[in-house]
């Protein structure tokens, strides 16, 4: 074999490229061969083309933006015979027949996967690709896996990317990149071999680097999103507003659906046409002044609330001659109004966009519209450009122009568009059934999005259409997964029959809220994992198989999903049991540390076997590394668009751990460059009496940071500790929550010290000291705080049952003695010790008086035993 030198390598590339984005490091790792050029991307991932002409493309495509800015890759060497080249890269290696379009006789790609060397050809199947995600979930109810596109990443250890057809991108000053077609025959081919084995997290990173970078959303995103197609005025949504306020319900954004706008009597049984052959008044810009007789005054009371408010759009239709701007548009636009022509829609005419936005949109905007909510549901490609998917560029252009603007961090709401479209957030996952079904189905679905970087679907929690609308036990248990789903908004169809107001179920009320006071907590943790999202393309909910691709249960088990890089999550997907109220999950959790489980209190070894653990209705199976530091906001955060000064920092037990709390301005594309971390570590000494916090200072900046902060920091399933000092200084015990003490909760068996406020840029040390017998008895606390918040309900619902059976009955001493532990824990915290080893001892006892129980009500009997079942 001879070597062919680089220069002569480049001077070839510079001959046959459409060189209108400079290949830039490229040029390195570039290789022409005859009518193929083969470009090494990184060590596992090449780009191979073929063109009949040997005219290869080097400008942009609506999936990979990035080819020309990546850093250049070493280590890689080409060897070329007359007939043959061989490229070979630290991980692949690449063998090419010149001559014939790629096929399984001249092209092959070789790596080692677990020791064992794959080898790829053209044709070869990817039956174990990990799939990525589909347009939409309209119209779908349950499992939907065969209809999800491929993703980049799978278990065979490649995946094969096919961008022969798909449209380029040109530099455009307005909106970034405009689209070019592609030329659509057979002449060219346009492959990426992604060869990563099963290191997918590298994958995905290395996506978004040529891809481009999943972006963050503003932090208000990661609140309530209030939405419902229903024809609301004004005040009612004001009324709504005040009602959830009321009733100390968090919200961030209320979404406006298509009523906003006049519909021209639409209705099922109106079938009426526009001029476009849409049904009329789908489409629609003109405000329906009765119901908002002032958008200006609505969207001021709005931002008074501290709401973001997103506006339905349905633009198929196009400009329609009744609406208001029409007159307006089609002067920008220079369109012939004789007979008042309708204006088709014609969002990939560079004209015609900028009309759209200038003289539609931006007005609206100007009265105070945040974002849009885009609906496109009509033809999937354009009629104008071949291969371009309509839904990606109305997302391109949403999404680009809200950044150009520079008002504010850019989102969109609209469906998925194809490869690509992780680069505009946030997803709108469509009209689901209200169905057990659709709900298993959502959290395999949002975190398999993850393998193409679509990491922020927002579902219709409570599901849309069809099935049991009011099904209360579903509504909560969907509320209770759409806390750990990347975007949290309750949704329905336009139906009196369907109910979303979770005050409207009296039974569940506080357990639907307290899911959405959870989602409120986890959102500093949220953030945090946005900007994990952002710097390394692995999403929020991520399958488990990022974390232990080798284990079979990482695939098998497709319920469950990582929430970040320390949550662990197996939402209740079924409907409980009928005898017992209990709803069994059964689920793995991986050996090599143990797992906390946040709703119970109990920690749990990791193995590599399947376990059964049972959940009462206001119990959320989610677990978190031993060892974890989760930042938090204090429990009485309501909203995410006022200051909070206070950073709670909750302590998972079982371990020591670190954690880097990530700030920003929340609100502008700053972010990129502007940002803050703060490092948290905790330490236990050998002797386990001393534990030490380091809380250190701040490092980076960005625009208007607060200088100072107080902490809240929360350790559970731990002995009160024998003395606290913050900086060298004891502070003291206190009852009621105050800065500058710490407190202890019975309940929760949870330590909280809350300090003043602090200086960001200094470092803070919190020291807690312990007992030899404390340390010694760490065993005592596990499994405990179950029992005690189970205890509650089943009390209650005890002396019911006995006040029916006997009147004067009253709950024993010895019931009483165990149940009580939490208080009397609460009330002398110096005790204990003496308290949790009395509630062992007597807990069976207590357990005595239900099983004696002389009513006739033994089945419930047996299902408050069960409840109370260690």
């Amino acid at each position: 074999m001879k070597k062919i030198s680089l220069l002569i390598a480049l001077c070839i590339c510079v001959m046959s490229c459409n060189t209108e984005n400079k290949p830039g490091n490229l040029a390195q790792t570039q290789f022409v061969a005859g009518n193929a050029r083969f470009t090494v991307l990184t060590s596992e991932l090449v780009r191979m083309e073929w063109a009949v002409d040997g005219v290869f493309e080097d400008r942009a495509t609506l999936a990979f933006i990035n080819r020309d800015k990546l850093p250049a890759v070493s280590g890689v060497k080409f060897d070329e015979t007359a007939s043959a080249v061989t490229i070979t890269t630290e991980k692949l290696t690449l063998n090419y027949t010149k001559g014939e379009r790629f096929n399984e006789n001249n092209l092959t790609v070789s790596f080692t996967l677990n020791g064992e060397k794959v080898t790829w050809r053209p044709g070869l199947t990817d039956a174990e690709n990990l799939k990525g995600t589909m347009r939409t979930l309209d119209d779908r109810e349950g499992w939907q896996d065969d209809n999800l596109e491929p993703g980049i990443v799978s278990r065979a250890g490649w995946a094969l990317v096919d961008d022969s057809k798909r449209p380029l991108l040109i530099p455009d000053d307005r909106w970034e990149h405009w689209v070019a077609e592609r030329d659509q025959t057979d002449d060219r081919l346009d492959w990426y071999f992604f060869g990563y084995g099963h290191d997918y997290k590298k994958a995905l990173y290395d996506f978004t680097q040529v891809a481009g970078k999943i972006p963050m959303p503003p932090k208000f995103a990661f609140g309530y999103w209030w939405s419902r197609y229903w024809q609301y005025t004004d005040n009612e949504l004001k009324d709504l507003v005040g009602a959830m306020k009321s009733l100390d319900i968090p919200i961030d954004v209320l979404i406006v659906d298509m009523d906003w706008h006049k519909t021209w009597n639409l209705s099922l049984r109106n079938t009426v046409r526009d001029a476009a052959g849409e049904r009329q008044g789908w489409t629609g810009y003109t405000w329906d002044k009765n119901a908002f007789p002032s958008p200006e005054l609505f969207f001021g009371w709005a931002k008074s609330q501290h709401l973001k408010t997103a506006l339905n759009l349905h633009p198929a239709a196009g400009i329609q001659s009744y609406e208001e701007v029409y007159d307006n548009f089609a002067k920008a636009y220079d369109w012939d109004t004789t007979g008042r022509k309708y204006i088709p829609f014609d969002i990939d005419n560079r004209k015609w966009a900028n009309t759209y936005f200038d003289e539609v949109l931006h007005p609206i905007e100007r009265q105070g519209a945040d974002f849009w909510w885009l609906d496109w549901q009509q033809y999937r490609n354009s009629k104008n450009i071949k291969g371009l998917n309509n839904t990606f560029w109305l997302n391109h252009t949403f999404f680009n122009d809200m950044k150009q603007q520079g008002k504010q961090r850019p989102l969109l709401f609209h469906r998925w568009g194809g490869l690509g479209n992780h680069r505009y957030q946030i997803g709108f996952s469509g009209d689901a059934f209200i169905t057990w079904g659709s709900l298993s189905f959502q959290p395999y679905f949002t975190a398999t999005a993850a393998n193409v970087g679509y990491g922020y679907w927002s579902h219709d929690i409570g599901g849309h259409y069809g099935g049991d609308g009011n099904d209360a036990e579903l509504y909560l248990r969907w509320l209770q997964y759409g806390a750990f789903s990347p975007i949290l908004r309750t949704h329905s169809t336009k139906s009196a029959e369907i109910e979303r107001r979770i005050w409207k179920y009296p039974d569940h009320f506080e357990y639907m809220r307290d899911a959405l006071h959870l989602r409120y907590k986890l959102v500093p943790y949220i953030y945090n994992a946005a900007r994990y999202a952002y710097d390394k393309g692995v999403s929020i909910c991520r399958p488990l198989y990022y974390e232990y691709p080798e284990a079979e249960y990482a695939y098998s088990r497709k319920n469950q999903y990582m929430f970040g890089n320390d949550l662990l999550v197996a939402p209740v997907i079924t409907p409980a049991d009928a005898a017992t109220g209990l709803s069994e999950v059964e689920l793995w959790l991986p050996q090599g540390t143990a797992w906390y489980e946040m709703s119970t209190g109990t920690l749990i070894e990791g193995s590599d076997r399947l376990i059964k653990r049972n959940f009462v209705i206001d119990e959320i199976p989610y677990y978190a590394k031993a060892g974890s530091i989760i930042p938090m906001n204090p429990a009485t955060v309501r909203s995410l668009q006022t200051p909070c000064d206070t950073l709670s920092l909750f302590f998972v037990p079982g371990a020591d751990g670190q954690v880097s709390y990530y700030e920003d301005d929340e609100a502008t594309d700053a972010y990129v460059a502007k940002y803050a971390w703060t490092n948290v570590k905790k330490e236990t000494d050998a002797s386990g009496e001393k534990v030490t916090i380091t809380i250190e200072a701040r490092n980076g900046s960005y625009d208007n940071m607060p200088a100072t902060r107080a902490y809240e920091l929360r350790i559970p399933m731990n002995f009160p500790p024998v003395a606290v000092e913050v900086n060298g200084k004891k502070i003291a015990f206190a009852r009621q929550a105050a800065a500058n003490v710490w407190t202890y909760d019975g309940l929760g068996l949870e330590t909280a010290i809350l300090t003043d406020k602090l200086p960001c840029s200094r470092t803070t040390v919190i020291t807690l000291r312990y007992s030899k017998e404390q340390v010694a008895n760490q065993a005592l606390l596990n499994n405990k705080i179950k029992l005690f918040r189970r205890f509650v309900p089943v009390t209650e619902a005890f002396k019911y049952l006995s006040t029916e059976y006997d009147q004067i009955c009253n709950l024993t001493t010895d019931y009483l003695g165990v149940s009580q532990t939490p208080s009397f824990i609460t009330a002398y915290p110096e005790n204990t010790m003496t308290y949790l080893k009395a509630f062992e001892a007597n807990y069976n006892g207590a357990l005595q008086q239900l099983i004696d129980f002389k009513g006739d009500k033994k089945q419930e009997i047996q299902r408050l035993l069960t409840i109370l079942n260690p």
